[in-house]
């Protein structure tokens, strides 16, 4: 039978539901469980009351529709850091597991129970993501605005968004926005090219951020192009081929750049993962699940988002930061078509009589 239904509080759902995977902690010194004496006092504080420990019972029971079998513990009542409010301690024992304790705050009259969760909001958000190690574009380290997006190459909508970022944010912006990315290449999968295209770029970054912003540029504006081969054959066996491009278009950015390129070529026959894998672990930390995915100044936007809805965030992070947004990004026109030469005229000959 399951032990929750209908929950108004997700955090009272996660405390409840997790009974049966948690070990209890075995009496100490003859003391008695919890689990065996409802309405015990956990911590020392002070004593709550018979009558307040069963209306806090019943409105649980009611609220998590807990099972008649299962014991709700309820600890003593402790001062806490709010005006007009106590804490005390709430336990669930059932089939034999006791849950986490969860806090729940009472008023000091004793009237209201309440379920408060605590943000630490003292931090600045810009800090949220770290830049270091990254090739950047824009504005140096002590940027007023900070850019970071996670990318995969081998995605139609990074693609987009970046192709709509640059060069409008470099162009409006100029040393006031400072752009990174760092690498999301979803599973093989749904992207056969995407991991081999991240490690590659990865290499030419160590010797040449301005090789990994062209090779950026060049493979998010050619990515069909690139996966074309896909077309002629089954994945698996066109793949060697996609990737002997990847490197050869990374191989020859390096010559282009005049990198180490036999320590280019090493690292690209190596493909060592790891570097990846870790910008990949700090971006689920993050709950990313799709790319693209930009943070600026810690404000998380997913999505292929138009250019014109970025400027909006980033006006508003530079004016937090006390710095007036430049005016507005006027796209510049589209090139005039080229004249085309006139049809010739046939020539005429002169009629003779």
């Amino acid at each position: 039978m399951p032990i929750l239904r209908n929950l108004p509080s997700l955090l009272l759902f996660a405390a409840f539901t997790a009974l049966g995977c948690h070990a209890q902690t075995a009496p100490q010194n003859g003391a008695k469980s919890a689990a065996s004496v409802p309405g015990q006092l956990i911590k020392p504080g002070k004593p709550i009351s018979p009558e307040l420990a069963r209306r806090i019972e019943v409105l649980l029971r009611q609220k998590a529709d807990l099972p008649p079998e299962s014991t709700v513990n309820i600890g003593e009542r402790k001062a806490s850091d709010l005006p007009g409010w106590d804490t005390v301690s709430v336990s669930v024992t059932a089939e034999g597991s006791t849950s986490h304790p969860l806090i729940f705050y009472v008023s000091s009259d004793e009237k209201s129970l309440a379920q408060m969760t605590r943000f630490d909001i003292s931090g600045d958000p810009r800090a949220l993501l770290s830049d270091a190690g990254r090739p950047s574009r824009g504005g140096p380290e002590n940027a007023p605005v900070l850019i970071v997006g996670f990318d995969d190459l081998e995605c139609p909508y990074c693609a987009q968004l970046h192709i709509s970022l640059f060069p409008a944010l470099t162009q409006r912006y100029g040393d006031k926005v400072r752009i990174v990315y760092k690498d999301f290449p979803l599973p093989a999968d749904m992207h056969p090219w995407a991991m081999r295209a991240a490690v590659d770029v990865n290499c030419l970054a160590d010797q040449s951020p301005a090789g990994y912003w062209n090779l950026v540029d060049y493979m998010h504006a050619h990515a069909s192009q690139i996966s074309a081969p896909f077309q002629q054959g089954p994945v698996d066996k066109m793949l060697p081929s996609v990737n002997q491009n990847l490197d050869k278009l990374t191989h020859d950015q390096g010559v282009f750049q005049k990198v180490d390129v036999a320590k280019l070529d090493a690292c690209i026959a190596k493909q060592d993962t790891a570097a990846v894998a870790a910008q990949q672990k700090v971006g689920e930390g993050f709950k990313i699940e799709s790319t693209p995915t930009l943070f600026i100044n810690g404000d998380k936007i997913s999505g292929a988002v138009d250019v014109a809805y970025l400027f909006n965030i980033i006006d508003t992070a530079l004016r937090v930061q006390g710095v007036e947004p430049p005016p507005p990004y006027v796209a510049p026109p589209p090139p005039a078509p080229t004249p085309q030469p006139s049809a010739a005229k046939p020539p005429t000959t002169p009629t003779t009589k």
